[in-house]
């Protein structure tokens, strides 16, 4: 393989991965955004979610849509009872509490997922997803590729429930005065009880892209603190930014693997985002799309 032709192969595996960390970063981007809540328990619903659609394929023999259906369901009802019952006592809290009390139900999900669905397996994917498909003289797997199209449709459905759609236009008011938009009539607890269940089926979506890219299983639920860099690069409340970052991740990790590993030690493409990280917030503390908050007092 030439020299182009192995950056060219490297640059399309990242802008591929890039766009399943985008979709997963959006879940955690638009909780944030109308509520101010960090989800780092959204790794274990990911992994529950395609744990969910397995069982429903496998135990219940219900077909790959339905059983999709099934997991959304769950997950979207999980969502919104996580709201009324512990993140609606986190709005307006410091960021911190957040951060332990999710982090830590995360991990307690993490355990009883493991003692309810001992032996459960995500849903099987389409036989075709192993097959290679051969661009401009590349051959990459077909299930990358589907995966991609699928997790692109995801984050372009996203965005277009968030500037077009009428909860959409709901929740940017709460993002940018909830004040504001109480007093003009909208209720902020059913809005953010949607947007969480909203976070909890795009959870449901990316858990099962990501088993049949990477592998399911409790063990790979630690993908949502993967994608943290994402959200810090892309500037926490940016749903642009959070594209943008993503798709610089997922290069900076193939990128990083295949030029640097043989030199500076295996594993080395996992932990560049965190270097690109730190030196970004040295010098656009907010991220690349976020915006200095200025607080009169």
């Amino acid at each position: 393989m030439s020299v182009m032709a192995y950056f060219v192969a490297l640059a399309l595996d990242g802008v591929l991965a890039g766009t399943i960390y985008a979709l997963i970063a959006l879940a955690f981007v638009l909780v944030y955004k109308a509520s101010r809540v960090m989800n780092f328990a959204l790794g274990e619903w990911m992994v529950l979610g395609a744990v969910l659609a397995g069982v429903g394929s496998q135990s219940l023999q219900l077909g790959t849509v339905a059983a999709l259906a099934f997991a959304v369901a769950g997950l979207a009802a999980l969502a919104a009872g996580f709201y009324w019952l512990v993140a609606r006592r986190l709005v307006a809290r410091p960021a911190i509490a957040a951060i332990m009390v999710t982090l830590g139900l995360g991990m307690a999900m993490r355990g009883v997922g493991l003692l309810a669905f001992a032996g459960a397996q995500p849903l099987v994917p389409p036989d075709l997803f192993g097959q290679p498909v051969s661009i401009a003289g590349l051959t990459i797997v077909a299930g990358k590729l589907a995966t991609a199209i699928v997790a692109s449709l995801g984050v372009a459905l996203i965005g277009a429930f968030w500037r077009y759609s009428r909860t959409g236009v709901a929740l940017r008011a709460i993002a940018d005065d909830p004040q504001a938009a109480m007093a003009s009539g909208i209720d902020l607890d059913r809005q953010l009880a949607v947007v969480w269940s909203l976070a909890g089926m795009v959870a449901v979506i990316a858990g099962v892209l990501w088993s049949w890219v990477v592998g399911g299983g409790f063990g790979v639920a630690m993908i949502g603190l993967k994608v943290f860099p994402v959200v810090i690069l892309g500037g926490l409340d940016s749903i642009l930014g959070t594209i943008v970052a993503a798709i610089l991740v997922g290069l900076l990790e193939t990128l990083g693997a295949g030029y640097l590993d043989r030199f500076l030690g295996s594993g080395f493409g996992a932990i560049a985002p965190y270097i690109a990280l730190l030196a970004l917030l040295m010098v656009r503390p907010y991220g690349l799309f976020g915006q200095a908050r200025v607080e009169r007092v």
